[in-house]
């Protein structure tokens, strides 16, 4: 944990003085910083830590090492308290991968805008974000350069016209010191992939006993009742809600934010057998809790493009 700098209060956000322990995880992978709206939607109710992952390095990354760095965090962080993890895009994926692994140490799971684990939604969720890129460069020829980029490109271009649905412009992931690890990314998700291919996830998942919340906007490219479909298969608790005129990220979603932190704020607290006491948004500095930040720089760089996975 100590190269990760979160013994050290650095890479890692912090947010609350009281509730039970909530660990948000970030998406990507690779986009360090971009869970920050929603661990501060929280800091209210709960003493939440929004972690940092792993960078790339000299060492490979996998979803192994992820669940490691977790479990290290958990038990530093939490002691003889069971945390929730809430899981954004790909931290919803590494919220059920661990909670495969060490079931007896993490309590309820929250998964937002949840990743896929089979072929048939990944695939989906590839032709929606074509078929978006392709609708709006035909109504704006000035960017058809741009369909003779690959996929991917096009993806780190436009993502935030194919993934949002219509966000409010000043809630946004922390924008600081780290770029989108485009490395980081690549390793991980390729294992998370072949982790799919060798049936380990979801298969696993069947081991699994929290009380899970899976939290979908309807225009989020990622199909989300295939998603929910799968997962069901091996997690029969699921519970699912969606939210209507909301991309990926609810907690950014001018129609859906409001409605999405009272669903999360008040499932947690019924799973932590607590009262919620949910402020609006829109008031973020009418809080009598300090939200702490401690974010540090392994780049020395504060510019740069991230892509919110």
């Amino acid at each position: 944990m100590d190269k990760l700098g979160w013994k050290e209060n650095k890479r890692i956000g912090i947010y609350g003085e009281k509730g039970s322990p909530v660990i948000v995880l970030h998406g990507g992978p690779g986009a360090s910083g971009s869970a920050a709206p929603v661990a501060e939607g929280l800091a209210d109710n709960f003493r939440v830590f929004e972690p940092w992952q792993r960078v790339s390095g000299d060492m490979p990354l996998s979803v192994a090492v992820h669940i490691s760095d977790l479990h290290q965090l958990i038990s530093a962080r939490c002691g003889d308290q069971v945390p929730a993890l809430v899981g954004d895009s790909w931290g919803a994926m590494l919220a059920l991968a661990y909670a495969a692994e060490y079931p007896e140490t993490v309590g309820p799971l929250v998964l937002i805008g949840c990743g896929t684990f089979d072929r048939s939604s990944r695939e989906e969720a590839i032709r929606t974000r074509k078929r978006r890129i392709f609708d709006y460069i035909k109504k704006h020829p000035e960017h058809s350069s741009d369909l003779h980029l690959s996929f991917q490109e096009q993806i780190m271009k436009w993502h935030e016209m194919t993934d949002n649905y219509d966000c409010v412009t000043d809630i946004i992931g922390n924008s600081g010191t780290e770029l989108f690890d485009m490395k980081a990314h690549t390793e991980t998700w390729n294992d998370m992939i072949r982790c799919q291919e060798e049936r380990v996830y979801p298969q696993s998942f069947t081991v699994i006993r929290s009380p899970v919340l899976m939290l979908h906007g309807t225009y989020d490219p990622h199909p989300g009742e295939m998603i929910r479909d799968e997962l069901k298969r091996y997690v029969p608790q699921l519970e699912y809600h969606k939210f209507e005129k909301c991309g990926h990220s609810p907690s950014k979603e001018k129609y859906a934010k409001d409605d999405f932190f009272q669903v999360m704020c008040a499932w947690l607290k019924e799973k932590f057998g607590e009262t919620c006491a949910y402020r609006d948004r829109e008031e973020p500095h009418s809080s009598p809790l300090p939200h702490h930040r401690t974010y540090g720089s392994v780049y020395g760089d504060s510019t740069g493009q991230r892509r919110h996975g």
